[in-house]
């Protein structure tokens, strides 16, 4: 069974393994970001709480400079060197100029930097050193000047720090990126709960409910949901369309069709012309009769279907008119009414089914040539907000408290039975409504009666 219901479907994939990817591509680069924000943080840090240290150093021998007989002394303190003992493998250089430039104590590698001082990179044997260079200003009788302490350190300690920050930075991310997976896995898995309560919903279905989906869903698949509805909608108009057909066929032919073969019986075993010729007359009439039932049957299930499979197009009510008058008249045979046309010279547009407008024209011609009074008019006109489309004859028509169930499918007009009023106005109320119109019943200031449908003008836009 699951493999027939998806013959014909062209699967895409997983929607959980989408949505999972999109999420571990997201936590991929989230986490590159962050990787490489971690690290230049670690470097930072690191590189910051270093300077510190050769920024006290250095300080702490600035401190210590005295003068003897206008020449610097340097007593390098011990604790300045404590300081940078921290990073116990790497090599802490020095030098201490005076105001000529000249070194007074230090590493001859050192040399003075340009400057008021700050922090500059260079080498020391061959690797990468941190200086900091201290500017002190001595005003005395016997110097005046400026003294330059200069200290550096190899930074190995600190690229030990910055990868240590960076280790920690990064293991409290693996740790955060495991929740947020499994959050994210949990969040995938309620996103798509409302398609497995649909599926449930559709699997659990007999194969007569077309009713709407009632399930509750988010406001991103109610679009979804909706259309699905609308789709099931129109398969039970469908459904219930063909019901009735068989109903009505079933119901409304087996009568006549009994008593078609008992006349054609009568006729066979009359041995009285004249009463042959009655019978054969009766067997004419009903004939006619079910003809135009059977007709009217067909007509009304295809207008319900074209109602749903038709897109409307732009039509000229005028058109319609006259094809619907042409047509009656090819049928008409033997008919004594004259049939009327009353069409205004200029375009009435309206978007329609030409096909389903013509059939309701039709009908109500054949329902004013069977009850009405000639003359018989078929009209056009521009009635304001909507076109008119219909028939008027001379009669009374029928009785204004019967107008609200004119539409109604086999329903008595003016005493007259329901096999013989037939389908006539419920076909033309299922084309009003197919085209956003509605029929209409109306006696006229001038007398008469008038059945017409009134249809929504074609916007100027699309004219």
């Amino acid at each position: 069974m699951a493999a027939e219901a998806r013959r014909g479907m062209r699967l895409t994939g997983s929607l959980s393994f989408r949505l999972g990817v999109a999420l571990a591509l997201v936590l991929a680069i989230g986490g590159v970001a962050v990787s490489l924000a971690a690290y230049a943080y670690g470097r930072s840090a690191a590189q910051q709480s270093y300077d510190r240290l050769l920024v006290g150093a250095a300080s702490q021998i600035a401190g210590s400079l005295r003068l003897r007989d206008g020449e610097v002394i340097v007593d390098i303190p011990i604790s300045a060197f404590e300081l940078l003992s921290l990073a116990p493998r790497d090599r802490v250089v020095y030098a201490v100029f005076d105001n000529q430039g000249r070194r007074v104590t230090g590493y001859d590698t050192v040399a003075l930097p340009e400057g008021d001082g700050g922090f500059f990179t260079d080498s020391f044997a061959g690797e990468p050193a941190r200086y900091v260079h201290v500017r002190r200003q001595i005003a005395e009788r016997s110097f005046l000047g400026a003294v330059d302490v200069v200290v550096g350190q190899t930074t190995e300690a600190r690229q030990e720090l910055a990868q240590q920050i960076t280790r920690n930075a990064l293991l409290a991310l693996a740790l955060v990126g495991l929740v947020i997976s499994g959050l994210a896995v949990l969040a995938v898995r309620s996103a798509l709960r409302p398609l497995r309560r649909l599926e449930r919903d559709f699997a659990a279905r007999s194969v007569r409910d077309l009713t709407p989906v009632d399930v509750e869903v988010p406001q991103e698949i109610a679009s979804l949901v909706a259309a699905l509805n609308r789709f099931i909608g129109r398969i039970d108009r469908q459904v219930r369309v063909m019901r009735t057909l068989i109903a009505d066929a079933s119901h409304q032919l087996r009568t006549p069709i009994a008593a078609l073969r008992a006349q054609a019986e009568l006729a066979r075993e009359a041995t009285d012309a004249e009463e042959q010729l009655r019978l054969v007359t009766k067997i004419h009439d009903r004939s006619r009769n079910l003809s135009r039932l059977t007709d009217q049957l067909l007509n009304h299930a295809m207008i319900i279907h074209r109602a749903d499979s038709v897109e409307l197009a732009p039509v000229d009510l005028r058109a319609v008119a006259s094809d619907a008058v042409s047509q009656f008249d090819q049928t008409l045979s033997g008919a004594e009414q004259v049939v009327r046309i009353d069409l205004p010279e200029a375009p009435m547009r309206c978007d329609g089914d030409a096909l389903s407008l013509v059939e309701a024209c039709k009908n109500l011609i054949t329902n004013a040539v069977s009850y009405g009074k000639p003359p018989i008019t078929v009209f056009v006109r521009d009635d304001g907000p909507a076109l008119g489309l219909g028939v008027r004859d001379r009669g009374d028509g029928m009785a204004e408290e019967m107008w609200a169930d004119a539409g109604s499918r086999f329903a008595k007009r003016s005493g007259v039975s329901s096999t013989s009023a037939g389908l006539g106005l419920s076909i033309v109320s299922a084309v009003a409504q197919a085209h956003g119109g509605r029929l209409t019943l109306r006696r006229p200031d001038s007398g008469g009666f008038e059945v017409f449908v009134a249809l929504p003008k074609l916007r100027e836009a699309e004219a």
